[in-house]
């Protein structure tokens, strides 16, 4: 049952202890559970990269975006890559050390630090399709387009859904998100 301080909550949204109860036995629980598998799948995935390559999951995405972006700042590689700023900052310290990105100061603005890619990096950043697994990588290549803009939707709407502050009722599509027509559209020109 839910507990008497979410009741309080569901009351001013309009919903019952009951209803809520509803909810999660129907959906609540299956998304749970999928997301759970989600999550120790890429786990598992993160070790064998790790291990396989002696790179983190979140370094190698860091440098997928340098290889692809082009010289960043901190804050801008962050957004990126959807980390935090002192986050961000642990990883790049880690692929500076290993000689796979360096900082550089700006030409136009010497205060401003931009970090770059290295050669030795980029090898590494083309490797970046054995963060999925190589069986994923193919099914979802025999997706159809349109069921393969559908998940990409749904995950990005359930990150956004998890967000502090996120309302369901956010129209689809908002916070900078591509719809599906816009997806199935768009050229890859990177």
């Amino acid at each position: 049952m839910v507990d008497v301080g979410c009741s309080n909550l569901f009351e001013e949204k309009g919903f019952n202890e009951a209803s809520v109860a509803e909810f999660f036995d129907r959906y609540g629980f299956r998304i749970l559970r999928a997301l759970r598998e989600l999550i120790h799948v890429a786990d598992m995935q993160s070790h064998k990269l790790k291990h396989r390559f002696k790179i983190t999951s979140p370094q190698l995405v860091c440098l997928y975006c340098l290889d692809r972006a082009g010289p960043l700042t901190l804050s801008a590689l962050a957004r990126e890559v959807s980390l935090g700023p002192s986050t961000t900052t642990g990883v790049v310290d880690r692929l500076v050390a290993k000689g796979l990105v360096k900082r550089t100061r700006g030409v136009a603005d010497h205060r401003k630090v931009e970090l770059k890619i290295t050669a030795r990096g980029r090898e590494t950043a083309r490797m970046a399709p054995a963060l999925l697994q190589d069986r994923f990588l193919n099914a979802l290549q025999r997706l159809p387009e349109l069921e393969l803009t559908g998940i990409i939707l749904a995950l990005e709407r359930v990150v956004q859904l998890m967000k502090p502050g996120s309302e369901a009722t956010m129209p689809k599509g908002s916070e900078g998100s591509e719809t599906a027509r816009e997806l199935s559209e768009r050229k890859d020109t990177r």
